[in-house]
């Protein structure tokens, strides 16, 4: 088998010489590896992305489920602790029933009628000089209203003192002549029928003279009668005739309407089974309250008092007819103004009273809910007695101080807990109450009932 060459046969001829010279060789810098191909070093890249992808992913979904699962856990904690506490209480609200006053009104529909009404005429044809009033003024009664041309009766009443001062001159002869007559009759220098006709005579020119003093007197009033003063004292309608008209004593319309307004009266209807209530009243000589009250029966126009009763009571309707008068100072009430009136024929003192709002009705019974001192409801059934606008009167099942649930009700059912909150406007509860609402309780300067004469 030949020898294999050796190496320094196998460097080149520089690198002989070179270690033929002794010289340390120079160090052999080995050839470049062949660099990997594209397509595999791109795979390997994608296949690490792929990897971190993957561990990602699973470290995700590894917290998302811790995560679910600490929710859960704290989820069912807390609807244990919810459960263990029981229901959230309902929020209402309440109001307190208190001892107060309720009246008792019999209501009825009515009109306001005038206690006068004029229509101012003339008493004597003329024409009308002067206006001296405005359409809507309030007069007085004696005040001077119109004017008519008084100078035809001026005339007459000068004609009329002229007759008289004519006829008493005759009067006065006729009487000297009686008195001479009277004398020579005992001397039988006359005959007697002659004293008896100048007897006469004095008595026809006496009664001449009283005629024309008569005459006078109506042409002076004839001549008042040209001035025309308010009748009463009220308001001025709508002016009927203008200046510089002729009227007459046969016109039909009159010269002005003056209508009374203070005071004023309204007149208003009662059933006829509420009538002996009323009469009682009157007999005994009480004076019965009437508040009046605008078509809506929300506002109060005026309060006044009962005057007096119709006698008859009408077959058709089954009611009679009541008079009420008011002061009518303000204006408030005005003619023919249609009005709600109520009648006061009695006032209840220290009764239980209650919201309106708070009365339940079904078809058993008339309850209420009644909070406790737990913050709990109990239904009670109580007794109504007279309802007089937001108020009404509890006769039994209920005494002052307790809170009752006015609104809510509809989520109510026995021993449900609420949360009931007093409104300011509402009366303060009583201390063995106040425990059971969560509002504080209102001023101690409202406690207990007025006495309600109207809402």
């Amino acid at each position: 088998m030949p020898d294999s060459p050796s190496p320094a046969a196998e460097q080149p001829p520089e690198n002989q010489k070179l270690i033929a010279g002794t010289i340390a060789p120079a160090p052999v810098t080995p050839a470049p590896a062949e660099s990997a191909p594209p397509g595999k070093a791109g795979h390997s890249r994608r296949r690490r992305v792929w990897v971190w992808l993957c561990v990602l992913l699973v470290v995700g979904l590894s917290a998302y489920f811790l995560w679910s699962m600490f929710a859960n856990a704290k989820a069912k904690s807390a609807a244990a602790k919810a459960a263990a506490k029981g229901p959230a209480p309902i929020p209402v609200v309440a109001a307190t029933s208190r001892k107060g006053d309720i009246g008792v009104y019999y209501s009825g529909l009515g009109a306001v009628t005038p206690l006068a009404t004029v229509t101012v005429r003339t008493r004597v044809d003329g024409q009308l000089m002067n206006v001296r009033y405005r359409e809507g003024d309030t007069v007085h009664k004696g005040d001077l209203l119109v004017e008519i041309d008084d100078g035809p009766y001026k005339a007459a009443l000068t004609q009329a003192e002229g007759q008289l001062m004519r006829d008493q001159a005759a009067l006065e002869n006729a009487r000297i002549d009686l008195v001479r007559y009277q004398q020579l009759v005992p001397q039988k220098a006359i005959p007697e029928q002659q004293l008896a006709t100048q007897l006469a005579t004095v008595h026809q020119d006496e009664g001449v003279v009283k005629l024309d003093a008569g005459q006078i007197e109506s042409a002076k009033v004839n001549l008042a009668y040209c001035k025309i003063a308010a009748p009463v004292t009220g308001r001025v309608g709508l002016r009927l005739v203008d200046s510089g008209n002729i009227v007459n004593t046969t016109d039909a319309t009159g010269l002005l309407v003056i209508t009374q307004m203070d005071p004023i009266s309204a007149i208003f209807t009662i059933a006829e089974d509420q009538l002996q209530v009323v009469l009682k009243k009157m007999a005994s000589g009480q004076t019965l309250e009437v508040d009046a009250y605008d078509r809506a029966a929300k506002t109060k126009l005026a309060q006044g008092s009962l005057t007096t009763l119709d006698n008859q009571i009408d077959p058709t309707t089954g009611t009679l007819k009541l008079r009420a008068t008011f002061q009518n100072a303000k204006g408030m009430l005005f003619p023919n103004q249609f009005v709600n009136a109520r009648l006061l024929v009695q006032e209840k003192h220290g009764v239980t009273l209650v919201p309106t709002a708070a009365i339940q009705r079904n078809a058993q019974a008339t309850y209420v809910y009644v909070v406790k001192t737990d913050s709990t409801v109990t239904v009670r059934p109580i007794t109504i007695g007279t309802t007089e606008g937001n108020d009404s009167e509890v006769t039994s099942g209920l005494a002052p101080g307790e809170v009752l649930v006015m609104t809510g009700v509809d989520k109510l059912q026995e021993g449900s807990k609420v949360s009931a909150q007093i409104p300011s406007a509402s009366s303060p509860a009583s201390p063995s109450a106040t425990p059971a609402v969560s509002a504080p309780a209102t001023s101690p300067g409202k406690k207990g009932g007025q006495a309600r004469k109207g809402s």
